[in-house]
């Protein structure tokens, strides 16, 4: 296997005596397009700014390749920062915001004017050049600030919730052009964004980050499929993700698992009995939860509380004494009314168990 691009072994960070991040072992190779995911205040954009050189670990060692970068400063490393507020220089033209790392770099007159008009062309930036950021958009803004990374040629691109200013239309534009733009490049890109549609759409991979630790590593499919935790199965998915206490009963040959009063009949499934000590959670996503005729085996009664439709799908919110409430999506030409009993049955092969005391998946 070859070697990481980018290799954090063992990172902390406090800042005032307050844990940051802890322990963080992450390797990211080359070409890949990397989402850093989680809540505010998880440690993802301190990440970051590690990565950068914008701060420094307090214990660790951060690896550009075979090169141990922890104590070079940032304009060593050879990276393209994109950041949430753009920071143009607002008396400055177009052209001259995209030009301004390569005249700190004392680069060429000529060279400068070429690079610019490339990457200028490549974001369909040359026609606004002689423009100042106050006439442009916020979209137009954000590619300036995109074009000012790239111009620099970097080998990484770092970027800090670059869209969260953004419309939704625009975030979705701008989604579309920065993931382009990445595998016309070639170029590493790490992104920080809480927003899992950015981080599932985008990515390659996603890092799960939760209070300062790595909670998955993964593409989108197996962080989606096969969540390591309740965390990452209860912060993944929208709707989130079902989630119950539960036992498993194993009658007759049979095994179940319960929710509420009702029983789910489960596949053979080898449980370790220490993985039973504490209890489980089970959880399902709310796509694998079916309408079902009153009668059929394993169908649940339940009654329908809300109803969310959005042209596309239904999420139908369920209800029954004595019981969680359970999310379903189903088509959009779903006909039963809020207040209306329904009968609904789980897909036995699609739940999911979890330790109840570590929250690990079992």
């Amino acid at each position: 296997m070859s070697q990481p691009l980018i290799d954090l072994q063992h990172i902390s960070k406090s800042f005032d005596g307050e844990l940051i991040l802890d322990d963080l072992n992450l390797s990211i190779r080359e070409n890949s397009f990397v989402t850093l995911l989680g809540p505010s205040g998880c440690g993802k954009s301190t990440t970051l700014y590690l990565i950068s050189g914008l701060e420094s670990p307090t214990s660790g060692r951060i690896f550009f390749g075979d090169r141990d970068v922890t104590a070079l400063p940032p304009e060593k490393r050879g990276i393209g920062l994109v950041f949430q507020n753009y920071a143009l220089y607002p008396n400055m033209k177009v052209k001259d915001n995209i030009a301004f790392p390569l005249k700190m770099r004392h680069t060429g007159k000529q060279e400068t004017k070429s690079r610019v008009a490339e990457v200028a062309r490549k974001l369909e930036l040359d026609t606004l050049l002689e423009r100042k950021p106050g006439a442009l958009s916020g979209g137009q803004r954000q590619r300036v600030a995109l074009a000012r990374s790239m111009v620099r040629k970097p080998k990484l691109f770092l970027m800090d919730e670059p869209l969260a200013n953004l419309d939704a239309r625009l975030r979705t534009e701008m989604r579309r052009e920065i993931i382009t733009l990445q595998r016309e490049l070639g170029v590493t890109t790490i992104y920080v964004t809480h927003d899992q549609t950015e981080a599932m759409t985008m990515g390659t991979r996603i890092a799960v980050i939760n209070e300062g630790v790595l909670q998955q590593f993964g593409t989108p499919q197996e962080v989606y499929r096969h969540p390591a935790n309740l965390f990452v199965a209860g912060f993944i998915g929208s709707p989130n993700m079902n989630l119950w206490d539960t036992e498993p009963v194993a009658e007759q040959g049979h095994c179940y698992l319960t929710l509420g009063h009702a029983r789910i009949p489960m596949d053979k499934r080898n449980l370790p009995p220490d993985s039973l000590k504490g209890g489980i959670k089970a959880g399902i996503r709310p796509e694998h939860i079916m309408p079902a005729a009153s009668g059929e085996p394993g169908a649940i009664q339940m009654k329908i509380n809300i109803l969310e439709n959005t042209g596309r799908e239904m999420a139908v919110f369920l209800t029954a004494p004595g019981m969680p409430e359970l999310t379903m999506i189903t088509g959009a030409n779903f006909s039963g009314q809020p207040g209306q009993s329904v009968s609904v049955r789980l897909l036995s092969e699609k739940i999911h168990l979890f330790h109840k005391e570590t929250g690990q998946a079992l």
